[in-house]
């Protein structure tokens, strides 16, 4: 019997199948992760922008951790004070949209390290650093 032809086994069926459903869930995945790393940057970045930009230091002290606190409330631990402030610090380090989109598409965001932040997993860190212009 030609390879074409050969019967398909109910084994082989499931096996494909499987596979076919395993590649999707990966892609799911990193399309989820691509799209939390650019909502994460998006935040620290209108913050950034409503805070530091119009040079409100002291208002950015009382503003963040208050919602930093709301968004926890509303949403999960993504948005508690760290996280938060660690929004802002790549959206500082990353200005332009297209380097993040594509840091976006290869990095998650637990592997985006920031200069500065101690990390247990150092190994599994990618170190971000871009010149300022």
């Amino acid at each position: 019997m030609n390879e074409r032809h050969k019967p398909i086994t109910e084994n082989y069926l499931l096996n494909d199948l499987a596979q076919l459903i395993e590649q999707s869930k990966q892609h799911v995945a990193l399309q989820v992760n691509s799209v939390l790393t650019i909502l994460f940057w998006k935040i620290g970045n209108r913050i950034n922008q409503d805070i530091l930009e119009n040079k409100r230091a002291e208002y950015g002290k009382q503003i963040v951790p208050t919602v930093s606190a709301q968004l926890e409330n509303k949403y999960d631990k993504n948005f508690e004070l760290r996280n938060v402030r660690r929004m802002m610090q790549f959206a500082e380090q990353f200005t332009a949209t297209e380097v993040v989109v594509s840091l976006s598409q290869t990095l998650s965001w637990s592997q985006i390290c920031l200069p500065k932040t101690n990390y247990k997993k150092k190994s599994n860190c990618f170190t971000m650093k871009q010149k300022k212009d």
